[in-house]
């Protein structure tokens, strides 16, 4: 999102000074000396804050933080305010003011604070837009929640796999919700009207598994880690497959099939059977940007399974939640948003609490591993495409341990 910031000051050369230092650090500045000139660009969907003198002629600085809040609840105002103005400063932070500073105000104070409110915006902004995406959109935009291109790259698959009524192979690294996009194959399927089965491999008996299709009949069965299914098990799934099935298979899980062939652990034929479509699940370490989204997707989600209001994750939290490797991607997040919802975010407030230098370096390192993943473990590609100098790139690497050839598929 563009740094945007609406300054409204009645004072020609204090609001000069003023843009001049916002456009020095890289904020778009867009001014106005009074309410009647600013309130134009005040609205719902504005992408930037605003930072308004309090005393001004006319209209003043409440009459416009009124008038704001009116047109979006949500848009962060930041009051200027005078040395014997701050008891008016105070009752304005009473009102839903973002902050107030007072004039004259130090530029490194002054930028900091815009920085914090940009990044509610972004936040807001973002989780409108993704509860826009999930109320209007198709399954895969509804269930598989992300906004990196990772995310968009998985949806555009699953949607791209489940017209086609063929067999489908899901992957992806612990906890990454294998179930999810086989319910979306499913939904956006010729099948949908169909049930949709789920049914875990480990221990499925022949006869299990044949009635088990019998009863998916014109719908979709998922097995959840055919690694697990039991050699004669394997048998009888090639022969029902084989045979037309009555119904669609899919499958997910974390174990390398095509290893596991090698070592004579799994039907070579029924593989060949299965992998006739592929979808790969992304782990979080890979697209740490979906974080924020689908942390607060989870937290409201769990508000409405507890029966109770949506808490608001702070953006101190949600930096937290990036900084964290989240070996048990989507269903560890899941549970973290649970206890957030219930009180009990121990995770989440450990991960706060670091410093900022320390939530900056894993949030870095994190960035590192996600470029070196889209770019299957090419240093290079992965260099560029963080416009980084390959000497730095490999100089970054060497200070968190990573190593390009961990994240080569």
């Amino acid at each position: 999102m563009t740094r945007r910031v609406l300054l409204v000051d009645d004072d020609a050369a204090v609001r000069e000074a003023l843009a001049q230092t916002l456009e020095i650090n890289n904020f778009a500045a867009i001014t106005a000396g009074s309410f009647v000139a600013a309130k134009d660009h005040i609205t719902a969907d504005f992408q930037g804050v605003i930072l308004s003198d309090l005393r001004m002629p006319g209209r003043d600085g409440f009459h416009l933080l009124e008038y704001a809040h009116g047109v979006d609840a949500e848009l962060p105002v930041i009051l200027l305010t005078g040395e014997g103005d701050i008891p008016m400063a105070v009752r304005a932070l009473g009102n839903g003011a973002f902050d107030f500073l007072e004039k004259p105000c130090a530029p490194a104070h002054l930028t900091s604070v815009l920085d914090r409110a940009l990044q509610t915006r972004t936040l807001v902004l973002e989780n409108r837009r993704l509860q826009v995406q999930l109320e209007n959109g198709d399954a895969a935009s509804r269930i598989l929640v992300g906004t990196s291109p990772q995310a968009e790259a998985m949806r555009a698959r699953t949607r791209s796999v489940a017209p086609t009524e063929a067999e489908v192979l899901i992957s992806g690294p612990p906890g990454s919700g294998f179930t999810k996009v086989a319910e979306v194959i499913h939904l956006m399927s010729p099948r949908a009207q169909g049930p949709f089965v789920k049914r875990p491999c480990a221990g499925l008996a022949p006869a299990a598994l044949t009635e088990t299709v019998q009863k998916t009949e014109g719908g979709t069965l998922y097995l959840d880690e055919p690694a697990a299914l039991p050699q004669a098990s394997q048998y009888a799934l090639l022969e029902l497959l084989e045979n037309a099935s009555p119904c669609r298979i899919v499958c997910g899980g974390t174990a390398n099939l095509s290893e596991l062939v090698g070592q004579g652990a799994f039907l070579p034929d029924l593989f060949y059977r299965l992998d006739v479509m592929r979808v790969r699940i992304p782990a979080l370490s890979e697209r740490p940007e979906d974080i924020p989204v689908l942390f607060r997707h989870y937290v409201s989600q769990a508000a409405e399974q507890a029966g109770v209001e949506a808490p608001e994750p702070n953006p101190q939290t949600l930096a937290g939640l990036m900084a964290q490797e989240w070996p048990g991607n989507t269903r560890s997040l899941m549970s973290a948003a649970m206890r957030f919802v219930l009180g009990m975010p121990e995770d989440v407030t450990e991960a706060g609490n670091l410093g900022l230098a320390e939530q900056m370096a894993q949030v870095e390192r994190s960035l590192l591993i996600a470029a070196l993943g889209r770019h299957n473990g090419k240093a290079s590609a992965a260099a560029e495409a963080l416009k980084l100098p390959r000497k730095t790139f490999y100089d970054k690497l060497a200070r968190y341990g990573v190593r390009p050839d961990d994240y080569r598929r």
